[in-house]
């Protein structure tokens, strides 16, 4: 199935110019001159990434395992700025996302408040869009999700349902989405963030298709989203759960129960928002790799890492020196886990960036500012992946 994802890929973006990569990195980078490759100094290689990159994407000296994906912008907090839809009007932001990445997940645009508006309507078109975008440049998609506590609709939250009707509820919207799109998603994120914080998780009692209908309806979710796309990679997803801890401990007796009850659970994945206010989870890797011994797929999911920001609202070189850091490490991490498939960042450019909406006094969390200029963190992921691919690190 990678191959086939990889041949796709570069039938649509040409086979003459990304073919074309190894010659532009250079003939000891290309995988024949393997005797080579720990003769070429890390500034050579850096040098020959930003020459290739003048042209192409992170998609291009990415691992042909590994898809690199990042949030289209939309929905949620997009609908309150100054600005109109990214995804419909933005042409450089379109480009860039074409040009970039080979994975698309929707930021809001598949979440229930925007997607069932209504308890008798469905609205696909925003989504509709991205997966047809998807396809016009070769990308897979991440579907993003489908049973979480929060961004659902009042007709839901404020209805007066009985759990037979909430369960009813529940298994249409996730068979109508995700049968809308099978064979066109490649991963869900079925179930997100269930578990409390703090030092003993629980179930979390806001969750209302959990408070109503017990634990056993996240087992129902992954077989109802099975159902209807049999084809698609099922994955749990959180928040906090980058480090070896009592959450992601959690998740890890969370996810042997599904298996051992034959549930198709098929991922876990970790959202990976990162910020300077809290060290970097240095289990990270130790952590994905458990979760793969158990037979999973492993993903991040939803990388940003936000920094505090003075009066004038920009970072300092330092900061971006550190951002570059934790982009890289977080990176390593899946790169060195042999089932951590999809790397994804929360976006690319900071005007878009749903950070310093939600966290007053931060920003600047992405690999790019505002004006498309490309961050340290960038360049750290781009060489890491280069390095990778041609260098056998992966």
């Amino acid at each position: 199935m990678r191959s086939q994802r990889s041949l796709s890929r570069t039938f649509v973006r040409g086979a003459v110019g990304v073919g074309m990569l190894p010659v532009l990195l250079g003939a000891t980078l290309a995988p024949a001159a393997a005797g080579e490759r720990g003769r070429v100094p890390d500034h050579v290689v850096e040098q020959r990434v930003h020459k290739a990159l003048d042209r192409y994407g992170l998609r291009d000296v990415a691992p042909r395992d590994l898809e690199i994906g990042t949030a289209v912008a939309g929905g949620g907090h997009h609908l309150e700025q100054d600005y109109p839809d990214p995804f419909t009007y933005d042409q450089p932001y379109r480009e860039a996302l074409a040009r970039e990445f080979s994975s698309l997940s929707p930021e809001n645009q598949a979440k229930w408040e925007f997607i069932h508006p209504e308890q008798d309507r469905y609205d696909f078109a925003a989504m509709d869009a991205i997966v047809e975008f998807a396809q016009r440049h070769g990308q897979v998609v991440r579907g993003h999700t489908l049973l979480w506590h929060s961004q659902n609709p009042e007709w839901l939250t404020e209805g007066d349902f009985t759990p037979e009707e909430l369960r009813a509820i529940l298994k249409d919207h996730i068979q109508t989405v995700v049968g809308r799109y099978a064979g066109k998603i490649q991963q869900w994120d079925v179930a997100n963030e269930v578990f409390t914080d703090g030092p003993n998780p629980t179930l979390r009692p806001e969750n209302i298709w959990i408070s109503a209908l017990g634990p056993g309806i996240i087992a129902d979710a992954f077989r109802w989203a099975h159902e209807a796309d049999p084809e698609a990679k099922l994955f749990l997803n959180d928040y906090a759960v980058d480090d070896i801890g009592a959450k992601s401990d959690a998740y890890y007796a969370l996810s042997q129960e599904l298996l051992a009850q034959g549930v198709p659970l098929h991922g876990f994945a970790t959202q990976a928002h990162l910020s300077f206010e809290y060290p970097f989870p240095s289990t990270l890797e130790e952590n994905l790799q458990r979760f793969d011994d158990l037979g999973l797929e492993t993903a991040i999911t939803e990388l940003d890492v936000r920094m505090p920001l003075g009066e004038n609202g920009r970072p300092t070189a330092e900061q971006l020196a550190q951002q570059a850091d934790w982009y890289q490490w977080a990176l390593e991490a899946c790169l060195g886990v042999e089932d951590c498939n999809s790397f994804t960042i929360w976006g690319f450019n900071d005007k878009y960036s749903w950070v310093p909406v939600f966290f007053e006094g931060t920003g600047a969390a992405n690999v790019m500012f505002e004006d498309y200029t490309r961050k340290p963190a960038y360049w750290a992921l781009a060489v890491t992946l280069a390095k990778a691919r041609w260098l056998g690190v992966r």
